[in-house]
């Protein structure tokens, strides 16, 4: 029943594009094309499209999950192992007035035609700004987010190793911003940040990390900078407030960050503890913060 309704309107028709490998690769270098995975986790960790999130066909929450995690001002390139699951993913969601296109053939026909895949295992989320671009963030791990807004890439506490896990920067576009909330090895990584800086690359954080370094844009808290692209950065306090616990984050030394992109603002909040200051920030789409000691139970 569920493939009957996704795959047809009440007139019989289909309710969707199919595109070829060749039309469908020209369809998703579009930055503004949200990549969608219908396959199980496991297919999706052994290899898929660049970008592309990952919601399950086959769960029964499938038509709410993907109206929570999509934008309906995009487009959605939807593909599976052979075409037939994204097939039914695209009639529901055309159903429920997204644009659809479907991949034929699906992963294998992309990868019998030498398309390429990765295996990065980072959670991926999209947002549309106030005009309706797409503003698309990676979970890396810990606070190390990614960025991707109008061709710019952004990072935020960026770091190559914590215990086991890894990153490899040298596989990601070098910076046009770097933002480092404070000089604590799980946020501060000089050689991440050399590994994603060019000669036009920004840096900004607190004075510490700067006088560290060497070298970068210092903000203190409630300082704020216009950047290109239509970008506005406020940094704001991030401290412990936790009798025991002041040492590890001082008041008046570590950032958050608030970021506004076209009118889409998004919190970074450091290392801290629920500060009296959060009650001055207003208006935040996304947030993230810290929820393990010294900082934030969950």
């Amino acid at each position: 029943m569920l493939a009957a309704i996704g795959l047809t309107t009440a007139c019989g028709q289909k309710n969707y594009e199919d595109a070829e490998v060749g039309e469908f690769a020209q369809l998703v270098a579009d930055p503004n094309i949200v990549v969608l995975d219908v396959r199980t986790a496991e297919e999706y960790a052994s290899g898929h499209l660049l970008n592309a999130i990952n919601i399950d066909v086959q769960q029964g929450d499938f038509p709410e999950l993907a109206e929570r995690l999509l934008p309906k001002a995009l487009k959605v390139a939807v593909y599976c192992r052979s075409g037939r699951r994204s097939a039914t993913a695209a009639g529901i969601l055309a159903e429920r007035g997204y644009h659809v296109v479907n991949l034929k053939g699906g992963i294998l026909a992309w990868q019998n035609n030498s398309m390429p895949i990765t295996n990065d295992s980072y959670e991926t989320d999209v947002f549309v700004t106030k005009s309706g671009k797409m503003v698309r963030m990676h979970a890396l791990m810990h606070a190390s987010i990614r960025l991707e807004y109008d061709g710019k890439e952004i990072e935020v506490d960026p770091v190559t190793k914590l215990g086991d896990r890894l990153t490899d920067y040298t596989l990601l576009p070098k910076a046009d911003y770097i933002f480092v909330t404070h000089e604590h090895a799980d946020h501060f990584d000089k050689a991440a940040i050399r590994l994603l800086s060019s000669d036009a690359t920004q840096l900004i954080t607190n004075h510490r990390c700067v006088d560290m370094l060497g070298h970068g844009t210092a903000l203190a808290n409630g300082d704020t900078m216009q950047l290109d692209a239509g970008i506005k950065v406020e940094a704001v306090p991030a401290y412990n407030i936790t009798e025991g616990h002041l040492q590890f984050h001082p008041k008046g030394r570590d950032n958050g960050y608030i970021l506004t992109i076209d009118g889409l603002r998004i919190y970074f909040a450091g290392d801290t503890e629920d500060v009296a200051e959060m009650e001055n920030i207003k208006d935040i789409d996304v947030a993230y913060f810290p929820c393990n000691g010294p900082t934030m139970t969950v």
